[in-house]
C-alpha cells in the first residue's frame, strides 16, 4: 500500500490486487468476537466504557415482530438523514473487491435484509441457506435503540482508475466528485472515500457497533472495510448538542426542519438527475481534529467572538434565544456563523464529535468533529460554505481537517428490494 499523501482525496489507486492480508485480517477481526479494527480506531469510543456491554439475545426467531421504538428501515427514502439524531454513530466505509455486477447486487441484498431486520429488532435472517450465527448472540434485542442504517455511494462504484467497474460509469452523478482542497487542509485518503459508505445510528453504541460488525461478517469475498469512524453527542434530549468546543453544534438545523425545508435543501428530485438519484441525497463526511489545549487557553469572550454565539444559551449575538434571528450586523465578519450564513444557503448537519485517547507525538488529545451533512447540491451548498470558512474563519487556527468524502445516498427501498436497486434498472 503507498504512503499517505497530504490532499489526496481519492481511492482510485486502490485495485484488487493492493488489498493486503491485514485488509483480510482486518475483516476476519471484525466478524469475530474481537473489537481491534485498524485504520482509524473503532475500538476508542467503545474502550471509555471499559468493555462492550453484551447485547442479551435468544435463540434465532423468525418472527416479524417490530420493537415500538424502532425506526423502520424501508421506506421512499433513507432514514437516518432526516431522522431525530441519536446519541451514538459508527460510520464505515468499504471497498468492493469483486468487479462482477451481480456479485454487487447479491451483496446489496443481503444488507438490505439484513438492516430491515436490525433496525426492526428482528432476529438475523438465514442468507444463502448459512444462518448467521454470532458468538455473542446479539441477534435479538429488548429495545432497537432507535437504529437507523444509511447508505450511500461512493464516485470509485462508478470508475476506478479509469474503469467502468460494473457498467454503471454513466450513471454516476455530477455531484459525486471530491471536495476541492482547502487551505490549510491535511487529507489523510486512508481514512477518506470508499465504494460504499454505511453509517448507522443508535442510542446504544454496542448496538451501533454490531450492525457494522454483522453487515462486515455477511460480506466477507465481496467487500472489505476502508476506514471506520464512531462519534458520540452528548444527551441532548431534544436540545442542540454541543461539540467539545462547549458551543451548540447544528442550531441552523431547525430552519430545515420542516418537510419543505428538506425539499428545497437535501432531497433530490427528478429535474436534477440521474433518475436513481431521486428522493436522495448527497452525504458529505469530514473528520475535524480540535485543539483542545489551544482552545481551553482562549478566554470565552474571545471563543464566542470566534463563533459568533453566546458559549451558554447558544443565541447569536445580540439575541437572548438560541433560535432567534441571527443579525448580520451583530456579529463579527470572520466569525463562524457570520461566514457561514454568507454563503446563502443551507445545508443539514448530523455531526457527531469523537475521541481516540491521546496523540502519540504531540501528546495531546485526538479529539474533534466528525463533520456530517446531507444536501441536494455539494457544489452550490456546501462548498461555496467551505471556501468562505477556509478562507476567513476565525475558528480555523484551532481545526485541522483530516479527512473528506463524498457520498450520493439513494432513495430508500421497499421489501423485497434492494438500497440503490433503481441504480441498475438498465443492467
Amino acid at each position: 500500500m503507498k504512503p499517505i499523501q497530504a490532499n489526496e482525496l481519492n481511492n482510485d489507486n486502490r485495485d484488487e490486487s493492493s488489498y493486503s492480508r491485514r485488509d483480510v485480517l482486518k475483516m476476519v477481526t471484525l466478524a469475530g468476537t474481537g473489537i481491534v479494527v485498524g485504520s482509524s480506531g473503532m475500538a476508542s469510543l467503545f474502550a471509555i466504557n471499559n468493555r462492550l456491554k453484551a447485547i442479551s439475545g435468544s435463540e434465532v426467531s423468525q418472527s416479524e415482530k417490530v420493537n415500538n421504538d424502532a425506526i423502520l428501515f424501508y421506506g421512499e427514502r433513507q432514514a437516518g438523514i432526516g431522522t431525530p439524531q441519536q446519541m451514538y454513530m459508527c460510520f464505515a466505509a468499504f471497498d468492493i473487491i469483486s468487479d462482477n455486477v451481480d456479485k454487487l447486487k447479491q451483496l446489496l441484498k443481503i444488507w438490505t435484509d439484513k438492516s430491515a431486520d436490525m433496525t426492526a429488532g428482528r432476529a438475523l435472517r438465514e442468507t444463502n441457506g448459512q444462518q448467521q450465527v454470532n458468538s455473542s448472540e446479539e441477534s435479538t434485542t429488548d429495545s432497537s435503540a432507535k437504529l437507523t442504517i444509511t447508505f450511500g455511494f461512493g464516485s470509485t462504484l462508478f470508475t476506478r482508475n479509469g474503469i467502468d467497474r460494473f457498467g454503471l460509469g454513466s450513471q454516476c452523478p455530477d455531484e459525486l466528485r471530491d471536495i476541492p482542497s482547502m487551505p490549510g487542509e491535511t487529507i489523510n485518503s486512508q481514512i477518506s472515500g470508499g465504494d460504499i459508505c454505511i453509517q448507522v445510528c443508535a442510542n446504544d453504541p454496542t448496538a451501533a457497533f454490531h450492525v457494522i460488525r454483522n453487515l462486515a461478517a455477511a460480506s466477507i469475498e465481496m467487500a472489505v472495510i476502508r476506514w471506520v469512524q464512531t462519534g458520540f453527542i452528548d444527551d441532548s434530549d431534544g436540545h442542540t448538542p454541543r461539540n467539545l468546543f462547549g458551543f451548540k453544534d447544528g442550531t441552523a438545523n431547525i430552519e430545515l426542519e420542516s418537510e419543505q425545508g428538506k425539499e428545497n435543501y437535501v432531497w433530490v428530485d427528478s429535474s436534477k438527475g440521474p433518475a436513481w438519484m431521486t428522493n436522495g441525497t448527497y452525504l458529505v463526511a469530514r473528520k475535524i481534529r480540535m485543539d483542545m489545549e489551544k482552545w481551553e487557553q482562549t478566554f470565552d469572550i474571545k471563543q464566542e467572538a470566534i463563533f459568533g454565539r453566546s458559549k451558554n444559551s447558544g443565541a447569536p449575538f445580540g439575541m437572548h434565544d438560541e433560535f432567534d434571528a441571527v443579525s448580520m450586523r451583530q456579529i463579527p465578519s470572520n466569525s463562524h456563523v457570520w461566514l457561514a450564513r454568507s454563503a446563502g444557503t443551507k445545508i443539514l448537519r448530523r455531526s457527531y464529535s469523537y475521541f481516540e485517547g491521546i496523540d502519540p507525538v504531540t501528546g495531546n488529545l485526538d479529539a474533534g468533529l466528525f463533520f456530517i451533512s446531507f444536501q441536494k447540491s455539494v457544489r452550490k451548498q456546501l462548498v461555496p460554505m467551505l471556501s468562505l470558512l477556509a478562507k476567513s474563519d476565525a475558528l480555523n487556527p484551532f481545526i485541522s481537517t483530516l479527512s473528506s468524502s463524498v457520498f450520493a445516498c439513494p432513495p430508500g427501498s421497499s421489501k423485497g428490494g434492494f438500497i440503490g436497486e433503481q441504480l441498475f434498472k438498465g443492467n
